[in-house]
């Protein structure tokens, strides 16, 4: 493991220690990586997964040209966002997973928000 990963796993920890997900407000966590971005809402207090959706879905793989952009994490953020709202879940709390919220991280957030999840 690089060190640039270590950090971020410690960055990961320490936001872990302030941000809880409850049945009312879930957690949305991400994780990136180089070619594929991947989001979830995690009911922290039952600890399952609520909802899912990621570059890898069926639904992305139709989609032409590389995975792992801001254009495609906008487009997982609002699938996500659907899919919450078919599960009754409106409010999160956002989880940056320890990475800068800044491009693909930012881009999914406000596909999320485009799609009608409050945070």
């Amino acid at each position: 493991m690089s060190v640039k990963e270590q950090a971020r796993k410690r960055r990961h920890k320490r936001i872990r220690k302030k941000v809880f997900g409850t049945a009312e407000r879930p957690r949305l966590c991400v994780y990136r990586s180089l070619n594929h971005i991947y989001a979830q809402i995690i009911d922290d207090a039952k600890g399952h997964t609520v909802v899912a959706a990621s570059t890898l879905d069926k639904n992305m793989q139709e989609e032409k040209g590389h995975k792992g952009n801001g254009a495609m994490a906008k487009k997982v953020g609002l699938m996500l966002a659907s899919r919450a709202a078919t599960a009754g879940v409106q409010k999160v709390v956002f989880d940056r997973g320890g990475y800068r919220y800044h491009g693909r991280i930012k881009a999914l957030a406000e596909g999320a928000r485009e799609g009608g999840l409050e945070f």
